[in-house]
């Protein structure tokens, strides 16, 4: 037997995930075309954008530099090669006070207020690194320990944040993680402020609401390749920052690039609302899952007044529907959480923090930002299902759907993160999903026959070209990079398109007032002019994420890899024995489908028997089936050509697949 299993996805979130690998800025990797300065109407479009809202305004500033303890030059922190795990210094662009003219003035004010970096006292007792990652650290002072709230999303940061804190403050034990939520920004930096083995030990605690470890896994796994490689897109992790590059994700400067790692909770809150004491520290806790995230949480602590959000409110518009690709969230539901904590907690407290962002000082203003996010989420969600329900499609809501005037003038609801045009498409999607209920989209040509007869008809690709300059001219870029998506799905090899298509989406993206649209938009533009990128991608999969994948998610996940052309006509059975936890599985192939049962062991054509770390050694490519097996690892009884042949139908997942351009079309099957 020679095969063995290719790596599998981790469980972290393929988002973030995406974002934290170690790829080389484009211009170290291909040949790199210039970006191109804005066009007339693109500095129009900015000048007036910038005439709308109140710029005035610096209470943000205020708040972001309120309590400011200290920092270090440029927050940065040096990676084990060259390159930097985290650095501030590429975005000394942002230090001007007039915006770049390739930079909506309104995304510029937020990429300036998240260049804000160092340690911060909230209140006594309560710290926050801030601008050392996308996220925050918290750091609660507990009697003789540090409670720390949320570690990054790589180890090096995290470590870096705590001895930032560590410079200012006593040096005293963490002995209390907590984890807000399963998305990887807020745990992967863990094993950067404690140890496992102490956790292992019960010197250290911990914390996690309830689901965690499960949701932490489940969001993304089973389609982890595609999100962590439309996360590029998302995040602009391929462009150099830069006026004309990556300004801002919106929540946050940019993730870390270093290593990401994960302690299981040692102890969850399974309870609605739950207090506890944590080294003196009152906790009240209040689980809001299938919000911002499947399991997620916010506390409150009475002795320092301060409501923790963890990431339900931000300082921006979040995501309904992230563009990376996930479930749908619920915007009621999320709305009614944010209403339940000002009802609990808006009275009394008097700091309110998050997880991203900087506080708000003053019950008032508490509040007031609790009830504007309440019903900025509230908003969207109703006034979708309105329009649906009066017959209109996603495409028209996303139109011509304006937020109340009361809210347009909030910066906390601006959209540098989401966006009301894709939050209300979400909103269709979770109701009615894709189909809008025409006929005519019911079945319609599939996307490169689609567009080689939309340019056939339009007169052909140099028609459409001569017609679209044009419209270029104009400042049409939406329709431009629609049509020229067209001709080059119908002639990947026109360049004119290529070149065109680039312009117009890179205009689009410097008029952006989202930090992920203009991100998207750029590295759209850049492999339309110059490919996709001839990198690695981003292969996650560690020793510390494969312990958090449950055995039956990692069955489920090679049923997805399962090429069904290969598997036609093919029937097998095979049991597997974990000896470590005592879990028994039958995996079955039939129909080209791959099942399997817990707790079954019936007659198999081959039954393997050994150990999950044994499995995740060979998933990590450490080893594989025949080495294990000789070493005598893993023992496989009845037919074992079996596994070989099965191992042989799994598909191995491209991670930088096109985007901007078709994908070799499949054969059925």
């Amino acid at each position: 037997m020679t095969s063995s299993l290719p790596a599998s996805p981790s469980s972290f979130s393929a988002a973030l995930i995406a974002l934290a690998c170690a790829l080389a800025a484009p211009s170290a990797t291909f040949a790199q075309a210039a970006p191109k300065a804005p066009e007339p109407s693109t500095l129009k479009a900015n000048a007036e954008m910038a005439k709308t809202l109140p710029f005035a305004n610096r209470q943000d500033f205020e708040d972001a530099m309120h309590g400011f303890v200290g920092t270090v030059p440029d927050a940065l922190v040096p990676g084990a090669g060259v390159r930097p795990v985290w650095s501030m210094k590429p975005y000394d662009f942002l230090k001007a006070d007039a915006p770049a003219d390739t930079v909506n003035p309104s995304l510029w004010r937020q990429a300036q207020l998240n260049a804000i970096h160092g340690l911060f006292k909230v209140t006594e007792r309560v710290y926050q690194v801030r601008g050392f990652d996308i996220a925050n650290m918290t750091i609660v002072e507990g009697d003789s320990s540090l409670i720390v709230i949320d570690p990054l999303l790589a180890a090096e940061t995290a470590r870096a944040a705590l001895e930032l804190y560590y410079q200012h403050r006593p040096r005293k034990p963490v002995g209390t993680v907590i984890y807000t939520h399963g998305h990887a920004d807020h745990f992967g930096g863990v094993k950067g402020v404690v140890d496992e083995a102490d956790v292992k030990a019960g010197k250290v605690q911990v914390l996690a609401p309830s689901g965690f470890m499960e949701t932490a896994v489940a969001e993304n796994i089973l389609a982890g390749n595609a999100m962590s490689r439309r996360s590029q897109y998302q995040f602009g992790t391929l462009l150099p920052p830069g006026p004309r590059g990556q300004v801002d994700t919106g929540l946050g400067k940019a993730l870390a690039r270093g290593t990401m790692s994960l302690i299981a909770p040692t102890s969850t809150i399974d309870k609605p609302t739950e207090e506890r004491t944590i080294d003196g520290v009152q906790f009240v806790f209040r689980l809001v899952p299938g919000s911002e995230a499947p399991s997620e949480m916010l506390m409150y602590l009475p002795q320092f007044r301060v409501l923790n959000m963890a990431e339900d409110v931000t300082h921006n518009m979040h995501n309904l529907y992230t563009i990376r690709g996930a479930e749908v969230r619920d915007g009621n539901l999320w709305s009614k959480y944010i209403d339940e904590a000002r009802v609990a907690f808006g009275g009394k407290a008097e700091v309110l923090i998050a997880q991203h962002h900087w506080p708000t000082f003053g019950q008032d203003r508490i509040v007031d930002l609790l009830k504007k996010q309440r019903d900025m989420y509230k908003f969207i969600n109703d006034q979708s299902l309105r329009l649906l329900n009066q017959g209109y499609t996603a495409a028209d809501i996303a139109e011509t759907l304006r937020m109340p005037a009361s809210l347009e003038q909030e910066w906390s609801a601006r959209g540098y993160y989401g966006t009301l045009r894709h939050n209300a498409r979400a909103v269709y999607q979770k109701y009615l999903g894709w189909y809008d209920a025409n006929p005519a989209n019911l079945n319609p040509l599939p996307p490169v026959a689609y567009a080689k007869k939309t340019v056939e008809y339009m007169g052909g690709a140099d028609a459409v070209l001569a017609r679209a300059r044009e419209d270029f001219g104009k400042g049409e870029f939406r329709w431009v990079a629609s049509a020229m998506s067209q001709v080059v799905y119908a002639d990947p090899t026109n360049r004119a398109a290529r070149e065109l298509g680039a312009d117009a989406l890179e205009q689009m993206g410097y008029q952006s007032e989202a930090g992920t649209w203009r991100s998207a938009y750029l590295v759209g533009a850049m492999e339309l002019r110059n490919g996709v990128p001839k990198i690695a991608g981003g292969n996650s999969a560690n020793a510390d994420s494969l312990k958090a994948v449950s055995n039956a998610l990692f069955f489920d996940f090679l049923g997805v890899r399962l090429n069904a052309a290969k598997a036609e006509g093919k029937k097998m059975a095979i049991n597997w024995n974990f000896t470590d936890s005592n879990e028994q599985f039958v995996l079955t192939l039939e129909n080209s489908a791959l099942t399997h049962i817990a707790g079954r062991q019936p007659d198999a054509d081959a039954t393997v028997t050994l150990n999950r770390a044994t499995l995740d050694a060979i998933t990590l490519k450490e080893t594989s089936f025949p080495a294990a097996v000789l070493a005598g690892k893993v023992k496989i009884d009845g037919d074992r050509a079996k596994l070989a042949e099965l191992m042989s139908m799994l598909d191995t997942f491209e991670p930088m697949f096109p985007i901007v351009e078709p994908k070799a079309q499949p054969k059925n099957q």
